[in-house]
């Protein structure tokens, strides 16, 4: 018998063992996927702490409505506080989206906005600010039927536009140094005095007067706002009036701002003397303006910018008490 012929076998691989830390071997090198938007990520691109800002005005107007006893109409003053608040959040989204598809927003320091994250199409942010847009305009049509003041239609479309023209557009004006001006405005005297007019149909000096303090503390928000995005805003080239006039001049316009509405306070009190509990604010407000001088890092400030928020809706509130005490 011929001998059979065993083929030979390979010889087995050796197996190694597994290097480094096995629970990470089968780690994937793909890039994770950026967290689905909820409506958290809605919310806080509202940006609800600046809303006392759009509150406060409401609030003075109608205390000064009530003061001069022309007679307080709580539906009008209610329609004022959403158009002011729908348009507050609306120029929030409108900012979001202009600053996001421009770059500006890529290194801020402040939350993540949600064009720049690209966690939302752009097209969604902007639809978001025209629905508020949009509410703004069609409460505020009503509010002009109701009174019959139809030039105020005029004064409401120049409200969207100067929303809309604070990023938006080829030249906006925030970024030429102007928003503290157009903020004082529109914050202070317009909306103020604006809601004082429909409910009684005058502009008395109770609306006046602490029209300018409303404004003055909406312009030290936008301030310490614009301070911590100083160095972002230089590269992306947003010319802030911070960024204009450096960080110390800005340290000082915001120490202005915080007690200029304590300076009104000095000629309404002889006549409504509550008023005088309002510098109870200064507390607040000196935090603040302690916090904007010694800071270190742009992140302290948004502790800054939260207290003179606050400051503003708190101070509001003591001249309307003021006024509804007489």
């Amino acid at each position: 018998m011929a001998a059979s012929r065993k083929t030979p076998r390979k010889p087995a691989p050796k197996r190694t063992a597994p290097r480094g830390n096995p629970a990470k071997a089968r780690v994937s090198s793909a890039p994770s996927k950026p967290a689905p938007v909820t409506a958290r990520d809605w919310i806080g691109a509202a940006r609800l702490r600046t809303l006392p800002l759009a509150i406060s005005p409401i609030i003075v107007g109608t205390g000064a409505a009530i003061a001069v006893g022309g007679g307080f109409h709580w539906v009008l003053a209610l329609c004022c506080l959403v158009v002011a608040v729908s348009l507050q959040i609306a120029v929030n989204f409108a900012n979001d989206y202009s600053d996001g598809i421009r770059g500006t927003d890529d290194h801020r320091v402040g939350p993540a906005r949600l064009t720049a994250s690209g966690r939302v199409t752009p097209r969604a942010v902007l639809f978001a600010a025209l629905l508020f847009f949009a509410i703004a305009a069609i409460v505020g049509i009503a509010v002009v039927i109701r009174t019959q003041h139809w030039w105020l239609l005029a004064v409401g479309a120049v409200c969207i536009v100067a929303a809309w023209f604070y990023t938006g557009g080829k030249r906006p004006y925030g970024y030429f140094g102007l928003g503290e001006f157009f903020v004082f405005v529109f914050f202070g005297p317009v909306a103020t005095v604006g809601t004082t007019f429909v409910q009684v149909g005058s502009a008395p000096q109770e609306s006046w007067i602490p029209s300018i303090g409303v404004g003055a503390l909406a312009c030290g928000v936008l301030i310490t706002n614009n301070l911590r995005d100083i160095d972002q805003d230089r590269i992306a080239g947003k010319r802030t009036l911070t960024v204009l006039v450096g960080k110390r001049v800005s340290q000082v316009l915001f120490t202005v701002f915080m007690l200029v509405p304590f300076a009104t306070v000095f000629v309404l009190a002889p006549f409504y003397p509550i008023a005088w509990l309002s510098l109870l604010v200064l507390l607040v407000t000196l935090s603040a303006t302690l916090i904007v001088w010694t800071y270190r890092t742009p992140r302290e400030l948004l502790v800054a910018l939260q207290l003179s928020s606050l400051a503003s809706l708190a101070w509001s509130a003591f001249i309307l008490w003021a006024y509804v005490a007489v």
